[in-house]
């Protein structure tokens, strides 16, 4: 038997934990490569969900979201460190609901079940000591940071078509946030802008045309305020789930150069409460049905060539929170590792995991912050 694997390491390392009723030969041919990933392709997210987030009668966030996590547990730090560096996107489904607590915004509401808010919470805020908090912690454990911005200030919802937010995108909140952050000397590596908001979007949408005049804006403010380009982080977008038109459309506005890397999310297992997760997991032909959607993004990028290429900038596998019953447990890992193998051969350059610690998908259990399988998966 003849195999050419382009990841290596992590899949000879599931193949290898599998047990064979007959010997077979495995010759790997090294000479050329067909894809390259970032130097911090493994990459994790943190998410802003509050305790009160509950999908299927259950509640498995605690205290693992960006304004409550405890940030001095060892074993949090050491987990991080043990990357070296980690690659960590601030981001998540409430990050548009996000404001910033400083230049003209005065109050700092938290996050509030909220019937008619967007995924059922209000309004929520970022304060500058906690922004502190996480740089500090940022900082001491080496991380990459990536941060998801919120896309939808000074927009509102239309009157007609449900979800969709219009108007020009207000980026006052985004500059003071930027100014801040610069004159505490803090490092962003990339800025993402929007979650989700994509196509049909999720919770929101935004139309392309619209959303790419925006990502300009965004673009020169980063130019103005970052004035060295070696220090100049990095924009993306869209963050969202990949339909064709939409992505096509919002590049040809937008154009080349102003998206330094085109992200997606992926979410190939459906609901975290279907029955049949486990045989979704273990069927190699229904894993395999996402490489159209690898394919047609990076059909889109090699047309209009952001410099940084494709990103999967959030993959949990099963949608609201994952399964409580497989996302912690070892089966976990044929999907995670033949999602990383995947998207690697499709030239996709980051791959986030949702989450690092939260809901049923964190890599680190939400309360002892022991190791669940799939970070051993994710650090080999």
């Amino acid at each position: 038997m003849y195999f050419k694997f382009t990841f290596c390491p992590i899949i000879l390392l599931l193949w290898a934990s599998l047990s064979f009723a007959q010997n077979v030969n495995v010759v790997i041919h090294g000479a050329a490569s067909i894809a390259k990933t970032d130097d911090n392709f493994v990459c994790v997210t943190l998410d802003w969900w509050p305790a009160e987030k509950c999908d299927y009668n259950q509640c498995p966030w605690g205290k693992a979201g960006i304004l409550n996590l405890d940030l001095r547990y060892g074993a949090l730090i050491n987990a991080i460190k043990a990357f070296n560096p980690l690659r960590i996107k601030v981001g998540g489904s409430l990050q548009d609901n996000v404001v910033y607590k400083v230049g003209e915004v005065s109050s700092c509401p938290n996050f509030m079940k909220r019937e008619d808010g967007l995924f059922g919470f209000s309004q929520g805020c970022l304060s500058m000591e906690r922004w502190d908090q996480l740089n500090r912690f940022f900082n001491h454990t080496g991380v990459k940071l990536t941060f998801g911005l919120n896309a939808l200030f000074g927009r509102n919802e239309s009157q007609t078509e449900k979800g969709l937010w219009i108007g020009d995108w207000q980026p006052q909140n985004t500059r003071d946030f930027m100014q801040y952050t610069i004159s505490k000397g803090y490092n962003v590596d990339s800025y993402e802008f929007g979650n989700q908001l994509s196509g049909s979007g999720m919770g929101a949408k935004v139309d392309a045309k619209q959303y790419g005049k925006d990502v300009i804006v965004l673009k020169n403010l980063v130019k103005e305020l970052y004035a060295h380009p070696e220090t100049q982080p990095k924009v993306l977008g869209p963050g969202g789930f990949y339909e064709e038109k939409w992505f096509n459309t919002f590049l040809e506005v937008s154009g080349r150069g102003i998206v330094d890397g085109l992200t997606h999310h992926i979410y190939n297992l459906g609901p975290g409460d279907d029955p049949n997760m486990m045989n979704k997991i273990l069927d190699p032909s229904y894993l395999n049905q996402v490489s159209q959607t690898y394919k047609g993004v990076s059909d889109v990028v090699n047309k209009y060539r952001p410099q940084l290429g494709a990103w999967v900038t959030e993959s949990g596998g099963a949608l609201n929170g994952g399964s409580k019953d497989v996302s912690r447990t070892f089966a976990d890992g044929f999907w995670y590792l033949d999602q990383m193998g995947m998207a690697s051969t499709y030239d996709q350059k980051v791959f986030c995991r949702q989450a690092l610690i939260g809901g049923n998908y964190g890599l680190l259990n939400a309360t002892t912050f022991v190791p669940n399988p799939d970070y051993y998966g994710a650090l080999l």
